[in-house]
């Protein structure tokens, strides 16, 4: 019965709060402290700050922590597929849609309209990393750690996971 409430608590707040931003926390806060009693709203602000030092949609964190307090390893399980299912079972849905209609000319202008947003999105994302390198490692170890990335992925066409993975390694071990 506690793996039904823990799915219902989570379920709610993923349908309505799409993609487990901050406008699902209180949906949660009901479920957990209001209407379950899981925890007093001393200890789910406490869960809450612990969730927002972390990186990532706070509803999964969230929902990790509650599923595995209260129902253990199953219970992070629950919660956490309650609090993901409804977002991936919407975007698989609209992704056979767009995919069923991929030929459409509006779907392609729409395509030509989102891809230019998706450049910029991620070359920002790119320069936002590039200066917090720089201001954490210095200049060599970021035009380093370039480099060696772009010679990798380019040159030597190794799986990005990969790459990403070495430049953890190095920077634990280096810096």
């Amino acid at each position: 019965m506690i793996y039904i409430q823990l799915f219902l608590a989570f379920f709610y707040p993923g349908i309505l709060g799409y993609g487990g931003g901050p406008a699902s926390i209180p949906l949660i806060e009901y479920e957990v402290v209001d209407k379950y009693g899981w925890m007093n709203t001393s200890e789910f602000s406490e869960v809450l700050a612990l969730g927002n030092s972390l990186p990532g949609p706070i509803a999964i964190k969230m929902a990790g922590y509650i599923g595995y307090e209260v129902g253990g390893v199953l219970g992070a399980i629950v919660a956490l597929f309650a609090t993901v299912g409804p977002s991936l079972v919407a975007m698989l849905i609209l992704l056979n849609i767009l995919y069923r209609y991929r030929q459409s000319p509006k779907v392609k202008r729409l395509s030509s309209f989102v891809l230019p947003a998706v450049v910029v999105l991620l070359a920002e994302l790119t320069f936002d990393f590039l200066i917090t390198s720089y201001d954490t490692i210095g200049i060599i170890y970021t035009i380093i750690l370039i480099v060696g990335a772009y010679i990798a992925l380019e040159k030597l066409k190794v799986h990005p996971a990969f790459v990403v993975m070495m430049g953890l390694i190095i920077g634990g071990i280096f810096l």
